[in-house]
């Protein structure tokens, strides 16, 4: 990401979770690839994780996923350069960050489900 479109650390949205590092990485998710945190439709915070958000929650409240006509939302947030990325941008991504390049967990795709609306 060119150093102009670098988020000001004022400007960065506060990742939520256990033990979250620099990177987004957390107690539950902590390789080198699970570097994202995603905003939570429910509450409008973004989490390092799904077990992060359940765990974290005061009132308890059961997460909610991102509906389809939603994907244009700025909900995913790269841990590796801080850029934010569209529902739409992260799912067609292929599991690299479109402005950094840095790769993303492949996995998580299987748990897609758990934060977008999927078919």
């Amino acid at each position: 990401m060119p150093p102009s479109s670098t988020p000001a650390k004022s400007d960065l949205p506060t990742v939520h979770g256990e033990s979250v590092t620099s990177l987004t990485q957390c107690a539950h998710y902590h390789s080198a690839q699970d570097i994202i945190a995603i905003k939570h439709s429910c509450c409008q915070k973004f989490y390092a994780c799904i077990s992060c958000h359940n765990a974290s929650e005061s009132d308890h409240h059961n997460p909610e996923v991102w509906r389809k006509d939603q994907r244009d939302v700025k909900a995913v947030l790269c841990g590796a350069c801080k850029g934010l990325l569209s529902v739409s941008e992260y799912m067609e991504c292929g599991s690299r960050c479109p402005s950094c390049g840095r790769g993303f967990n492949p996995g998580c795709r299987g748990h897609w489900g758990l934060y977008f609306e999927v078919d």
